[in-house]
């Protein structure tokens, strides 16, 4: 079971990087290319959601992007630090800079979430007080080979 690990900076500029880094390891771990547009958005999705979530939490440890090559599949799993539970904001003066209101925070997780619940079959996110995670999978040439 061969693995890559990326880290990066919770920065929008580096989840193209990682877009491409997760299809090329892809590749070379033997996923059909017909699914490998699909697999580049769910991990940009998944990357941008990690980054958004560091954003708005003020964080800056980085977003973890584990590649993991296994005998029939090949999963993909982004890591973020966010706690679970965004708690509301009580008094924001207007001299504070302007952050996004929690239910719109929740309302983008929400969408990237179903993207990539749409574009891969078997996906898992779980969620803690000490971060999060998006596990996704696909089958690679040699689960076909009886």
């Amino acid at each position: 079971m061969a693995t890559v690990e990326l880290r990066f900076s919770a920065s929008p500029e580096h989840v193209r990087t990682a877009r491409l880094v997760a299809a090329a390891v892809a590749r070379r771990a033997g996923v059909d290319e017909s699914v490998l547009d699909e697999l580049r958005l769910a991990v940009g999705e998944a990357c941008s959601r990690a980054v958004g979530l560091h954003s708005a939490h003020g964080l800056t440890s980085p977003v973890r992007v584990m590649l993991t090559e296994g005998e029939k599949s090949f999963s993909i799993e982004v890591g973020d630090d966010a706690p679970g539970v965004v708690p509301a904001p009580r008094d924001q003066s207007p001299a504070a800079p302007e952050q996004p209101s929690p239910e719109s925070t929740e309302d983008t997780d929400q969408l990237g979430l179903a993207v990539i619940s749409g574009l891969v079959d078997d996906v898992e996110v779980v969620s803690d007080s000490h971060g999060g995670k998006i596990r996704m999978s696909w089958p690679t040439a040699t689960a076909s080979i009886p």
